[in-house]
């Protein structure tokens, strides 16, 4: 139901056109379309969930300048990650969409396939009003309504690999990311996450992860 809920029916009829032949891989499946308004590209990562997958797949985006509009992060009953992100191509791109398509399914994939772990977020450049009028980061972990999940939210300033900050903290944890819905207003980004993982019942380790988030989103 969750699903449903988040998706929006041409991406549902897209996810389908796609998995109806692919539910069981072993191996990551990567594709790419423009979006419907043609002003960046839909992603969609199918493949079995593990440890530091969407921390893996932030970073890739982070390195390769493609800012991330929105992720919807999603993992089936039998245990697959089915993410749909909406990137931004790099300021001053003049290539092909096709050839940009080709590349973020072929490169995200093979990234996808290593079991290094994810590489630490690339340094993009600050936007000159965010220098000038910082925003402070707000970090509020709390349980959710049914006491299963953790509920993060976060407000900062926005910058190239901000989210791939985010999720390299959390893996740093070895927490989970259930769900995740990212929102960037201007220069202000409130992104908002369902997590798990046995050490948000400890209250020391909370108050860590929200002082080591803190520390990652100041500018």
């Amino acid at each position: 139901m969750v699903y449903f809920l988040r998706h929006e029916a041409r991406e549902i009829a897209w996810h389908a056109r796609i998995l109806n032949r692919f539910v069981n891989i072993d191996t990551p499946m990567v594709r790419a379309r423009l979006s419907d308004d043609h002003e960046g590209i839909q992603v969609l990562v199918y493949t079995p969930d593990k440890p530091e997958l969407f921390a893996r797949t932030c970073a890739f985006f982070g390195r390769t300048n493609y800012s991330i509009a929105d992720a919807k992060v999603y993992t089936t009953r039998h245990g697959y990650a089915l993410d749909t992100f909406h990137v931004f191509i790099p300021e001053h791109h003049d290539g092909d969409y096709r050839d940009m398509i080709n590349f973020i399914e072929f490169e995200l994939a093979e990234c996808l396939r290593l079991e290094t772990p994810p590489p630490p977020p690339a340094n993009g450049r600050i936007s000159r009003h965010l220098k000038h009028f910082p925003i402070a980061p707000q970090v509020l972990i709390r349980p959710d309504d049914k006491d299963n999940y953790y509920v993060l939210s976060i407000v900062a300033g926005d910058r190239p690999g901000l989210l791939a900050r985010i999720a390299k903290v959390l893996a740093d944890y070895r927490l989970s990311v259930q769900s995740a819905k990212i929102m960037t207003l201007g220069s202000r980004a409130e992104d908002s996450f369902l997590i798990s993982g046995p050490g948000l019942k400890d209250d020391k380790t909370v108050l860590a992860l929200e002082s080591a988030l803190i520390s990652a989103l100041r500018i």
